[in-house]
């Protein structure tokens, strides 16, 4: 019995990387969806239910950002935008409205397959209850005992930074914005003390990395957010 590909929604209004895509995705044995619009990518969303959805922010009969927002409206399926917009402030309204990922072009196939990789593991995490617990990479956190453990040494956190690690450790690979860090962490009231973030990320990395002027687990997207690194085994 042949296993079930994975299906993939491109949403690309330029044909030449939309047949580029389509071409890579079924190569490595995603099965491939095609929308040119937003109002095309609703109906094939709603019909077929993808696993994953690759989306472009500018499409000819709507913004991209909306189509986020109404996905995530009825959809779990990871968003991944694919955009030449490169500015800090796109990355963050796409991911403050419900993109999982961003990738700015022109991209690697590599990288694209390793995103992909990411956000489906993510996906398949966050269907399942938090265990209880938590590895990346060389770092260990055992939620029930409240310790963590860094390359088999137990390390001391406050219960902010605690909190903080966990959030990033339970979204590893996803870029998290300073506002939904801020949300989760401090609650609404702190979502604009931006400060306070920068300050326990940097107690965070003395504590957990080898060299925290050179981060190897937390990585900092400028002007954007945060995240803790999903080391890709493949």
């Amino acid at each position: 019995m042949t296993e079930p590909r994975t299906r993939v929604l491109v949403v690309e209004d330029e044909l030449p990387i939309r047949r580029f895509l389509r071409a890579t995705l079924a190569s490595h044995g995603y099965e491939v969806l095609e929308a040119g619009t937003a109002t095309e990518c609703i109906r094939l969303a709603t019909q077929h239910n993808p696993e994953i959805v690759l989306l472009d922010l500018g499409l000819p009969d709507g913004e991209g950002l909306d189509v986020t927002r109404e996905l995530r409206g009825w959809s779990t399926a990871p968003i991944i935008v694919l955009s030449a917009r490169g500015r800090e402030e796109d990355k963050v309204e796409a991911l403050d409205a419900g993109a999982d990922d961003y990738l700015t072009k022109p991209f690697g196939v590599s990288e694209l397959l390793a995103r992909l990789r990411v956000a489906l593991r993510h996906a398949a995490r966050a269907g399942v209850p938090a265990p209880p617990v938590l590895h990346v990479g060389s770092l260990l956190i055992d939620d029930a005992r409240h310790e963590v453990k860094v390359r088999g040494e137990l390390v001391h956190l406050t219960p902010i930074e605690y909190r903080l690690l966990v959030l990033l450790a339970r979204n590893a690979g996803r870029v998290l914005t300073h506002r939904q860090i801020l949300n989760e962490v401090w609650g609404p009231r702190g979502a604009s003390q931006t400060q306070y973030l920068r300050v326990y990320m940097a107690h965070l990395r003395r504590k957990i990395e080898v060299d925290s002027a050179r981060p190897r687990l937390l990585q900092t997207e400028p002007g954007v957010g945060y995240s803790l690194r999903d080391l890709d085994p493949e």
